[in-house]
């Protein structure tokens, strides 16, 4: 989506005549269906006509070509401003401006580079101007293929907040832990106007705007080859992401699946079944370092924010742009086989429809999710545990996904991963945490004492959390507590401290802090919880911990899960569950309720902790435990 693109003349022309901000809206109703929010009308006013006087004191009104509000590749977000044309050597260049109305801003210690400013009607933390910009930027370099193209044209990237006054020893947007950032993409304030024309003179006073606009909008979108390179070499040189005995012959099993399907140019899906712990993740992060190697447009795709922003830290920030949300293919932004590959992790959290609250008219569809993402690329790499489906939204399953794929003609490959990582290796916990919960064939079975993994439970859940602590001091982020969604999960307190939500006798912890809830310093929100320091400070739940793995894994079983002992198995009591989509689904409660304690007891590599809420419960469990029966 582009809301506005005109020659410079043009814009100076619309914005002196106070047209401007109405022809966007008319354009934006065009693209979405609904009119922009008041506040970003009131933008459009205010802050375009400061890019006019900018414009007009740099002289480059009849040479350049301007840009308003481009939609960025793969992604929901809109640059401001784009201004295209030629410097004094010939050179092309494309001035991206992201445009802000702040007037004060307080700075943030420990939070990267974020600071607080009043937005959208409250005093928010959001990412400093230099940081969003410099996401834009490497958006556009790695995406759009005419940066790499000959000849070249330059991306150059700044911020522009027209209404704040720079003040000496300024602690807020010029505090000292943003100069890096700022060092890479400046920062220009009221003062700078002349500043800022003089910096668009030298880029953009010997036109030709429109062409080089032409050229940037008929470029191909697709990962850029040093993208690709970058994750190649993160990927494959990191030890995390190595491959093991059976995970290596799955990796290339499903790479000659994928090769057959290039070689006979016809639509593929491969199908990957594995429990926890079999290492569906790490194949597919090496199986995109193999397709990022061999130049493949490919993309990691998955549904859980925390796993995807816990990937993209360890990744770093450019090989991160390769992994996307489900949402993000939708029939309006993907076209048909645009990817060489997509792998989508954890498929068994595919919804329904991609739609959702935030999703825009534009975008919004009928089609299936499933079959959105199988349109999208030749081959589709589905990673899959069907008992790991803990929402009723969550639709996606082994079946769904050979319906579709027949649906559209392509062909279906399976592969199934046997051993697992997790729990140091022992198929016997697994099978054992399966047979309890009752979700196997076999009747409950024994768990054999295991030197090799440590279970225990504890008889209070302070003493399962002083382990747990104790675990996560003698090595940083090898350790968290998590419990089932039984306790409110309230906002924060006036000051941004926690509230202590998870109340047990005399414990108390907070969940996870919301996201867009103002928080104190060094709280987590939750999609950080897992690889955040502040994480071992509050109790994570299915949403938090699916996906991830630690050393330790401390769970808190809740009161939603009971024993019958007339039928001598565990159920699921809806009615005591704080989960506002599993409450209204009382019939699958029972299946969900009981996948979600088997992804959480199985989240540890050396150690799971257990504590229970219902005694009954926890005596059953007890019962099965180093048994001569």
């Amino acid at each position: 989506m582009l809301i506005y693109q005109n020659p410079s003349e043009q814009f100076v022309e619309d914005v002196m005549l106070n047209r401007i901000a109405d022809m966007m809206q008319e354009r934006f109703v065009a693209y979405t269906g609904h009119k922009a929010s008041a506040g970003e009308y009131h933008s459009w006013q205010n802050s375009l006509s400061r890019v006019r006087d900018v414009i007009e004191i740099a002289g480059i009104r009849m040479n350049s070509f301007v840009s308003l509000e481009y939609q960025v590749p793969y992604n929901d977000s809109r640059i401001d401003c784009l201004i295209f044309g030629k410097d004094a050597g010939g050179s092309s260049n494309v001035v991206l401006i992201e445009l802000k109305q702040w007037e004060q801003v307080t700075a943030t210690e420990n939070e990267g580079n974020f600071v607080e400013t009043f937005v959208g009607g409250n005093t928010r933390l959001v990412a400093h101007p230099s940081q969003q910009t410099e996401g834009y930027h490497n958006y556009l370099m790695n995406f759009v293929e005419e940066f790499e193209n000959e000849p070249p044209i330059r991306l150059t990237s700044m911020a522009y907040c027209h209404n704040y006054s720079r003040h000496p020893d300024d602690a807020g947007l010029f505090a000292p832990q943003y100069r890096e950032v700022i060092s890479r993409y400046p920062v220009f304030c009221k003062e700078d106007v002349q500043v800022l024309a003089d910096r668009l003179r030298g880029l953009l006073q010997y036109g030709e705007g429109t062409a080089i606009f032409n050229r940037f909008m008929q470029s191909r979108i697709r990962p850029g080859k040093k993208l690709l390179d970058h994750a190649h070499k993160v990927i494959t040189n990191d030890e995390v992401f190595s491959l093991l005995n059976e995970q290596l012959v799955a990796k290339n099993l499903i790479l000659s699946k994928i090769r057959r399907s290039d070689r006979s140019r016809t639509k593929s899906v491969v199908i990957v079944h594995g429990g926890p712990g079999t290492g569906k993740s790490v194949i597919a992060l090496n199986l995109l370092a193999e397709a990022a190697g061999r130049g493949k447009n490919v993309s990691y795709a998955c549904k859980s924010k925390s796993f995807l922003e816990g990937l993209k830290k360890m990744v770093g920030a450019h090989a991160g742009l390769l992994f996307n949300n489900l949402y993000r293919f939708v029939p309006n932004k993907t076209k048909e086989n645009q990817y060489d590959l997509i792998l989508v992790d954890e498929a068994h959290r595919i919804q329904e429809s991609s739609n959702f609250q935030y999703t825009r008219a534009e975008d919004r569809t009928t089609m299936p999710q499933i079959e959105q993402l199988i349109r999208s690329a030749r081959t589709s790499v589905f990673f899959i545990d069907d008992l790991q489906s803990v929402r009723t939204q969550e639709v996606g399953n082994t079946y769904m996904i050979r319906q579709f794929a027949q649906k559209l003609n392509a062909h279906v490959e399976s592969v199934k991963l046997e051993s697992q990582f997790r729990c140091m290796g022992s198929n016997d916990y697994l099978m054992w945490v399966e047979s309890i919960l009752g979700l196997s064939d076999s009747a409950p079975r024994n768990l054999a004492k295991d030197d090799r993994f440590d279970f225990r439970i504890f008889d209070t859940p302070q003493a399962l959390y002083d382990v747990i602590r104790q675990k996560e001091s003698e090595k940083p982020n090898s350790a968290r507590l998590v419990a089932g969604y039984c306790w409110p999960w309230s906002d924060p307190n006036p000051d941004g401290t926690l509230v202590n939500d998870v109340v047990i006798g005399n414990f108390a912890m907070p969940w996870e802090a919301k996201e867009g809830k103002r928080v104190a310093p060094g709280i987590p929100f939750w999609y950080q919880w897992a690889y955040h320091p502040g994480g071992i400070n509050q109790v994570g739940c299915i949403y938090t911990a699916q996906g991830f793995e630690f050393e330790y894994i401390g769970v808190i079983i809740g009161p939603d899960l009971r024993y019958d002992p007339d039928t001598e198995s565990l159920f699921g009591d809806p009615s005591k569950t704080f989960d506002p989509t599993l409450k209204r689904d009382k019939k699958g409660f029972d299946q969900f309720v009981k996948n979600i304690y088997r992804v959480l007891l199985t989240r540890g590599l050396r150690g799971c902790y257990v504590y229970f809420v219902d005694k009954e419960v926890e005596e059953f469990v007890r019962s099965k435990i180093n048994s001569n029966e």
